[in-house]
């Protein structure tokens, strides 16, 4: 008796906040918390707020001990007291209470059991809704950021306890950025050691629920409570809200661990003993295949600020240079991702990382280059399965790239895009030229056209559905010259691409897909072309540079390794040319062209394939046809369809429906052809002339001119070239050439040595030398004579080249022998000296 009221009196002793205290927990922990005694303890905090941090040490004090002794039912109670005392006093002294509050957390976190893992979770999240009045300046999270990370990644054995633990560890991390962001000192968060923790937790849990999505099947539609609970959509949903809340200074921080290998220890709850990767997806090998990358990604460049994708795609490029030695899946794996993100960042603002993506992806393209023709060389002679599939996995890393090009430059704003087909335009190799900026030396010949085929058909999609007001801003002169030296390029391919891109340019109207394929079009207005007035611009370009057009055209024509596709796009090229950007003396020039081009299949002087001869004068019939319908003179449309239908009766292999068909009877030789079957320069210059066209330029022949593209773009030889100039300027007329060709008889001969014939030649020379510079365009004679001064140039540059030699010296010429020089001396008398120094 004496003992008991030893007690009692002690017990009246004790001070009034551990009475309070104690008063809440019941004899029973299972009839939980006492509410009348709870009230009593928040009404006290609340009223002596300078009692909180003795409040919350001795509860702490009291939940450590009961943790200790696992008497989990007063550790729950004790909790749910912290909480609402948490959630009643928002004071100035409620600072050392949140110590004391942080600290019983944490000792429910590092327990073994799930159940106080999730409790003190739970009370975190809580905790972290509860908007402070002042910033903290010393209270730091790393031990939350760490463990949370753990749980997120928990390997329990039993797969309820172990969803469980992860949904905590998800919920505690959104609790810690949610708190560090509202928080002053919001900045601690986002340093590297968190977010390497942080962030590949958050990606486990996403890839971890598709992985056994993908493996079970598709699951049943969940219902309310489950979504909840699903790891893999908290995850997302925590991931997106980290993502929104990072700025311009900590961006990086953030993205920089979804990429490459590197491994850290965090508490070793997983019982397989693996560490946490901080850089998630080389680590796990994502990249192939790459579905979650992309889906990766995508949560990525849509949950940041706009304004910032930028730095997003940075990291793409850095990391891509970094994995640049990986198998061209891993690749092309980046690439595909790199793809997906400036589709969503060329809609808004990507600042200054225009230029360096495709920098970057070029230098990729070259370097793919070389692997794959690396792998070619080392496999010489022993053709294995294993190099094809090394080739064709680089071939799906040069597509994806191409892709990727074509697809950015698309979505960007039309000045923008200019500026990087200009760049494109400017990494093209050619032959020759010394000024690339994309080195391919060591690629070789080969390498070196395979740069220039995906580069031409990466521009080729940049350029898609490119609207240009006038034709000067889709073609200036820096982007035109060298985008047409391509198309003067043995290689059929090039060729094609080149037209294909002129195409993009110069229709504006969308008009090109209507004249798709090379043929007789019985009735051009069933196509319904659309057509503006030629406005000044276009108009000025043309005297500026179309006679640069023309050259490639008719140069085009010429080449031996021609196929069906490059005359349908050469037709295309005059019917897009005619509906864009021709006048009435752009048809004048494009006649002329036309029958220039007729020249060639008959002279033959290239020693053309009848096959090429043939398609010539098909591609000449076509669009003649099609000029004459849209200019709509009616005697010009009688004189070319009289050709055409009687092709069709006498030589249907010069029409393009018969000649491109895959068996086509072709003939021996067109010398013994009537003119019937030729387009004649005098009835058309007739049928102009009534309505009134100015028809005098139609009697001069087109001749193209000569510059340096033919030896930068390796299309011939010089000597060749100079050869075919040589025996065109003489003489402009047809029947001049045709002259030429004939027999060498006795009456010739006669005619030779006579010397009013040659009188005669000599006044009709000079007289088609008036005529021409009475007539045609000035373009055209600053051309021809800029084509004499080029002969005159090489050939007086080839004989002072013969001629020219170092003069003898009597002192005689330097040897070296053994590291000592020696001179041999020549005596005078056996000097040869030149005959202007003799006499």
């Amino acid at each position: 008796m004496g003992r008991k009221g030893v007690c009692c009196c002690c017990a009246a002793l004790r001070p009034r906040y551990k009475r309070l205290v104690d008063n809440i927990f019941p004899e029973d922990p299972k009839d939980g918390l006492v509410k009348a005694d709870m009230e009593k303890l928040t009404f006290y905090a609340v009223s002596a707020p300078e009692k909180l941090d003795r409040i919350g040490a001795y509860l702490a004090e009291r939940l450590s001990r009961d943790v200790i002794r696992h008497r989990y039912g007063y550790v729950l109670i004790a909790m749910e007291a912290l909480d609402q005392l948490l959630m009643a006093c928002h004071s100035q002294s409620i600072k050392p209470f949140v110590e004391s509050f942080l600290h019983m957390v944490a000792k429910l976190l590092e327990s073994g059991e799930p159940k106080l893992q999730v409790l003190g979770t739970n009370s975190f999240v809580k905790f972290a809704n509860i908007e402070e009045d002042t910033p903290s300046y010393h209270r730091r999270y790393d031990f939350f950021v760490s463990r949370f990370s753990a749980m997120c990644h928990s390997c329990d054995h039993d797969p309820e306890t172990q969803t469980e633990i992860r949904i905590a560890g998800i919920r505690g991390i959104q609790g810690v950025v949610r708190k560090t962001v509202n928080d002053e000192l919001r900045a601690t968060i986002w340093e590297p050691q968190h977010m390497d923790k942080i962030v590949p937790s958050l990606l486990f849990n996403m890839q971890k629920i598709d992985d056994i999505d993908s493996r079970v099947g598709p699951p049943s539609s969940p219902t309310g409570g489950e979504k909840e609970e699903n790891p893999a959509v908290l995850a997302e949903n925590c991931f997106r809200e980290l993502l929104g809340r990072a700025t311009y200074g900590n961006m990086n921080n953030a993205v920089r661990p979804v990429f490459a290998i590197k491994c850290i220890c965090v508490f070793g709850m997983c019982t397989r003993k693996a560490a946490i990767p901080n850089r998630h997806l080389d680590h796990h090998r994502l990249w192939d295949p790459n579905e979650f990358a992309v889906s990766c990604f995508k949560i990525i460049m849509y949950s940041i600020q706009a304004q910032y994708s930028h730095h997003v795609i940075q990291e793409i490029l850095g990391h891509l240079d970094v994995r640049k030695r990986d198998s061209p899946r891993v690749r092309a794996g980046i690439i595909q991702v790199l793809l997906e993100a400036v589709a969503i960042a060329a809609k808004g603002s990507i600042g200054p990382t225009v230029l360096e993506v495709f920098n970057t992806l070029l230098k990729h393209l070259r370097i793919s280059v070389d692997f794959e023709l690396g792998d070619r060389r080392s496999s010489a002679g022993s053709a294995t399965f294993s190099t094809s599939s090394k080739e064709s996995d680089e071939r799906i890393v040069q597509n994806a790239i191409i892709q990727t090009i074509g697809f950015f430059g698309s979505n960007l704003p039309d000045y923008q895009r200019s500026e990087i087909m200009m760049f494109i335009m400017g990494k093209v190799p050619v032959f020759g030229a010394t000024s690339q900026s994309l080195d391919t030396s060591h690629l070789g010949d080969l390498g070196t056209r395979r740069i220039q085929i995906m580069l031409l058909r990466s521009l080729l999609m940049v350029t898609s559905g490119y609207k240009a007001t006038t034709i000067t801003n889709a073609l200036p002169p820096p982007f035109l010259d060298p985008l047409l030296s391509p198309s003067l390029m043995e290689d059929s391919e090039l060729r094609q691409l080149v037209l294909e891109i002129l195409h993009n340019l110069i229709d504006r109207h969308d008009n090109r897909a209507k004249l798709r394929g090379i043929r007789i079009i019985p009735d051009v207005s069933d196509l319904k072309i659309k057509r503006d007035k030629i406005s000044r611009q276009d108009v000025s370009f043309m005297k500026k540079h179309g006679q640069q057009l023309y050259r490639h055209i008719y140069l085009g024509c010429k080449e031996e390794d021609n196929v069906q596709k490059n005359f349908e796009l050469l037709f295309t090229s005059l019917a897009l040319t005619t509906i864009e950007l021709a006048n009435e003396e752009v048809v004048i020039d494009l006649i002329r062209l036309a029958i220039a081009l007729q020249d060639i299949a008959i002279i033959n002087e290239d020693n053309l394939p009848m096959f090429n001869r043939c398609g010539v004068m098909a591609l000449v019939a076509a669009y003649l046809n099609f000029l004459s319908q849209m200019i709509a003179v009616p005697a010009f449309c009688q004189h070319v369809s009289k050709v055409i239908e009687t092709r069709s009766l006498e030589a249907s292999y010069f029409l393009p429906e018969t000649i491109f068909k895959d068996k086509c009877n072709l003939p021996k030789s067109l010398e013994k052809h009537e003119k019937d079957l030729f387009f004649l320069t005098n009835k058309i210059a007739e049928s102009l002339g009534g309505s009134g066209y100015s028809v005098e330029r139609l009697s001069v022949p087109y001749v193209p001119q000569v510059t340096d593209e033919d030896r930068l773009s390796r299309r011939k030889s010089i000597v060749d070239t100079v050869s075919i100039q040589v025996d065109i300027l003489p003489g402009n007329n047809t029947e001049d050439k045709i002259d030429n060709t004939e027999e060498i008889t006795f009456e010739a001969l006669k005619k030779a040595i006579d010397n009013n014939g040659l009188e005669e030649q000599e006044k009709e020379k000079r007289r088609l030398v008036i005529e021409k510079f009475q007539k045609a365009p000035f373009e055209e004679i600053a051309a021809q004579c800029e084509t004499k001064a080029n002969l005159l140039h090489d050939r007086l540059a080839q004989i002072l080249e013969l001629t020219i030699r170092p003069p003898p010296s009597p002192s005689g010429t330097m040897t070296i022998t053994a590291g000592h020089a020696h001179y041999q001396s020549v005596p005078v008398y056996e000097m040869k000296f030149p005959d202007l120094c003799v006499y």
